[in-house]
Protein backbone atom coordinates (compact mmCIF):
# COMPACT_ATOMS: atom_id res chain seq x y z
CA UNK A 1 0.00 0.00 0.00
CA UNK A 2 1.35 3.44 -0.93
CA UNK A 3 1.75 6.29 1.53
CA UNK A 4 -1.10 8.16 -0.18
CA UNK A 5 -3.42 5.16 0.15
CA UNK A 6 -2.53 4.89 3.84
CA UNK A 7 -3.28 8.56 4.38
CA UNK A 8 -6.57 8.24 2.49
CA UNK A 9 -7.64 5.38 4.72
CA UNK A 10 -6.70 7.29 7.85
CA UNK A 11 -8.59 10.40 6.70
CA UNK A 12 -11.67 8.28 6.03
CA UNK A 13 -11.59 7.14 9.66
CA UNK A 14 -11.61 10.68 11.10
CA UNK A 15 -14.63 11.96 12.95
CA UNK A 16 -16.30 15.20 11.86
CA UNK A 17 -14.35 17.37 14.32
CA UNK A 18 -11.02 15.77 13.43
CA UNK A 19 -11.82 16.03 9.73
CA UNK A 20 -12.51 19.75 10.11
CA UNK A 21 -9.21 20.19 11.97
CA UNK A 22 -7.36 18.27 9.27
CA UNK A 23 -9.04 20.28 6.51
CA UNK A 24 -8.03 23.55 8.20
CA UNK A 25 -4.46 22.33 8.65
CA UNK A 26 -4.23 21.12 5.05
CA UNK A 27 -5.63 24.38 3.69
CA UNK A 28 -2.89 26.31 5.53
CA UNK A 29 -0.23 23.77 4.48
CA UNK A 30 -1.22 24.07 0.84
CA UNK A 31 -1.41 27.89 0.96
CA UNK A 32 2.08 28.05 2.49
CA UNK A 33 3.43 25.72 -0.19
CA UNK A 34 1.87 27.91 -2.89
CA UNK A 35 3.40 31.04 -1.34
CA UNK A 36 6.85 29.43 -1.26
CA UNK A 37 6.50 28.40 -4.92
CA UNK A 38 5.51 31.92 -5.97
CA UNK A 39 8.50 33.31 -4.05
CA UNK A 40 10.87 30.88 -5.78
CA UNK A 41 9.39 31.68 -9.18
CA UNK A 42 9.63 35.43 -8.56
CA UNK A 43 13.26 35.20 -7.41
CA UNK A 44 14.07 33.08 -10.47
CA UNK A 45 12.54 35.70 -12.78
CA UNK A 46 9.79 33.39 -14.00
CA UNK A 47 7.14 36.08 -13.44
CA UNK A 48 9.04 38.97 -15.01
CA UNK A 49 7.49 38.57 -18.46
CA UNK A 50 3.99 38.47 -16.99
CA UNK A 51 4.62 41.58 -14.91
CA UNK A 52 6.11 43.41 -17.88
CA UNK A 53 3.09 42.51 -20.04
CA UNK A 54 0.65 43.64 -17.35
CA UNK A 55 2.43 46.98 -16.99
CA UNK A 56 2.51 47.45 -20.77
CA UNK A 57 -1.22 46.69 -21.02
CA UNK A 58 -1.99 49.14 -18.23
CA UNK A 59 0.15 51.89 -19.80
CA UNK A 60 -1.63 51.31 -23.12
CA UNK A 61 -5.06 51.67 -21.48
CA UNK A 62 -6.01 48.02 -21.89
CA UNK A 63 -7.02 47.61 -18.24
CA UNK A 64 -10.12 48.52 -16.28
CA UNK A 65 -10.39 49.65 -12.65
CA UNK A 66 -11.56 47.03 -10.22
Amino acid sequence: MSVVETIERQVQQLGLKELAQFRDWFFEFEADAWDRQIERDAKAGKLDALARKALEDHAAGRTIPL
